[in-house]
């Protein structure tokens, strides 16, 4: 069992994150890939894609959303995510102990108690199903039932219970719109079947590996995964981090060097390559995570966060550094910059 370094977990990161190289692949392959990517923001994934993928166009993901093969709905930590129809399918019945928790502690959970949140979400389908539409509208129509309770704490509890998808024209590129909705059952024409947690365990492995059991738990916002990686073990290797905690991978992995080069990379808001593991040091160090809360897409340079960077209203791209760094560097990342700018131009 040999010890993983910062920057060994950093490389392993960037690669299996498709960072050091672009890639030749589909877009609906990168998603599955990477299990999803975080997409709050509308226009996030294009960006990610973007920056992993050899000649990627909007165009390509706008078909995969119209044509139902990838879709936008709430999984990992309570938060959007674009997955492939499929995954979508297999992970979200992962999700619904946390977001059922969530009612029970969350800030509307005052508000809810007393409150039977089966024949809530039940109404709530017969609704979403017949006409997709925003949770407070679809709350609005609960009020009807139960007069006493608002509306806004009604549609909140939709949210919650039902795995609901946003439909187009909420994430496509060249327009957009409020966040409507209606089941994933409905919308894809079929059942919801949890995957097997092995495989969902083996699959964040490889994105995001080598990693700790806490690691897969941020991620995916699952409890109890030790239980899984036990299962695992014989299948898996193991290492340990600088600090001592034991890691898991898969055999065939890739692991570069610690000091293989990696070039310039920009990441939309919230990407998950800064949000899937307990100790996120990896990538980032622990006194910017405030960057990442703060919604603000960020600048790798030899695959840690040295900058923020952001679109203007004239569609130019500026870079705003956290760290000083030499001319090269900034040469290198005024190139990057460069090459953003045009695609969102073209």
């Amino acid at each position: 069992m040999g010890t993983l370094g910062l920057h060994a977990l950093n490389r392993a990161l960037i690669e299996r994150q498709m960072l050091r190289e672009r890639a030749g692949k589909s877009a609906l392959a990168t998603i599955e890939h990477l299990l999803g990517i975080q997409a709050q923001e509308p226009k996030s994934p294009y960006v990610g894609l973007w920056t992993r993928l050899e000649d990627f166009r909007p165009q390509e993901l706008e078909d995969l959303l119209t044509t139902r093969e990838a879709v936008r709905i709430l999984l990992m930590r309570g938060t959007i995510h674009l997955v492939s129809a499929r995954d979508a399918l297999a992970l979200r019945p992962h999700m619904q102990l946390r977001l059922d928790r969530e009612l029970q502690s969350g800030p509307f959970a005052k508000r809810l108690r007393g409150l039977d949140l089966d024949a809530v979400a039940e109404a709530g389908r017969t609704i979403l199903e017949t006409t997709p539409q925003g949770t407070a509208d679809a709350g609005k129509q609960l009020k009807e039932l139960w007069p006493d309770r608002e509306h806004t704490v009604l549609g909140n509890a939709l949210r919650n219970k039902l795995a609901l998808v946003q439909v187009p024209p909420r994430g496509l590129w060249h327009r957009s719109g409020r966040a409507v909705c209606t089941t994933v059952e409905t919308w894809l024409d079929a059942p919801q079947q949890a995957m097997d947690r092995r495989e969902l365990v083996l699959r964040y492995l490889t994105a995001f590996g080598p990693a700790t059991v806490m690691d897969a738990q941020q991620w995916s916002g699952l409890t109890r995964l030790g239980e899984v990686f036990d299962e695992l073990r014989p299948e898996l290797v193991t290492f340990r981090t600088e600090a001592g905690k034991e890691l898991f991978d898969l055999p065939d992995a890739p692991r570069p060097d610690a000091d293989t080069d990696v070039p310039v990379r920009l990441l939309p808001e919230f990407d998950n390559v800064l949000l899937a593991h307990a100790d996120r040091r990896r990538v980032i160090a622990d006194d910017r995570l405030g960057v990442v809360v703060g919604g603000k897409p960020t600048v790798l340079v030899d695959g840690f966060v040295v900058a923020t960077w952001a679109v203007t209203k004239e569609r130019t791209v500026e870079v705003e550094y956290i760290d000083d760094l030499p001319p090269s560097r900034r040469k290198a990342v005024a190139e990057e910059c460069d090459r953003l700018q045009d695609w969102i131009r073209t």
